[in-house]
């Protein structure tokens, strides 16, 4: 069903729910390339957007979906967290799956817009949140170059200066940048970001 949609939301679940399994509870108060969030707040954060994602492709307007969400805190995991974000991931997949999830518009954290742009920021949060994690974490990430060279398009039409809570300032890169690395400096992120340089 996935060709039959602009996008397929299954390769980025797919690596973090591979990344999910290489953390460990010490991970939790990691930094990570997210400005003062912790890997417990990245993945506060994911929660949250997989709930909020689903809900608009459906196109529902429960409470929660209506404002912009609240600062992510690792505090706010459920004890359960490392069971409901894969199968939360899951269901953020399949509901965007549905032809009907990219028609019209739909309102996710306040916002409304056409459920096709809506439909992108989603593939792109859960893209940058993956690598994110993968960074934070020590681990490898690889995303489907198809994917990116949407996305680089996608990032490539937003303010250059960045847009508060969606995407920081662009940062520079080389001629030979890959396409992951162009992404990620699109959304305002340094493409070699390690633990170690977070104070940079």
């Amino acid at each position: 069903m996935a060709d039959r949609v602009p996008l397929d939301f299954d390769p980025p679940v797919r690596r973090i729910r591979g990344l999910l399994l290489g953390l460990t509870d010490e991970h939790l108060t990691a930094p990570t390339p997210c400005p003062a969030w912790s890997v417990g707040d990245l993945l506060a954060h994911l929660l949250g957007l997989s709930w909020a994602f689903s809900q608009g492709a459906r196109k529902r307007t429960d409470p929660g979906t209506d404002g912009p969400p609240p600062q992510p805190s690792a505090a706010d995991l459920p004890a359960h967290w490392r069971v409901r974000l894969p199968e939360m991931l899951v269901d953020l997949s399949n509901a965007w799956k549905v032809p009907a999830a990219w028609e019209g518009t739909t309102t996710v954290g306040g916002v409304t817009l056409p459920a096709a742009a809506m439909g992108t920021f989603a593939v792109n949060e859960l893209t940058m949140h993956g690598w994110d994690l993968a960074r934070a974490t020590g681990q490898e990430y690889a995303a489907d170059p198809r994917l990116l060279e949407h996305l680089v398009e996608f990032l490539s039409q937003q303010p250059e200066q960045g847009s508060p809570g969606l995407f920081g300032p662009r940062v520079a890169t080389g001629d030979e940048a890959s396409l992951l690395e162009q992404a990620v400096a699109l959304a305002g992120r340094d493409p070699h970001w390690r633990p170690t340089t977070s104070a940079h």
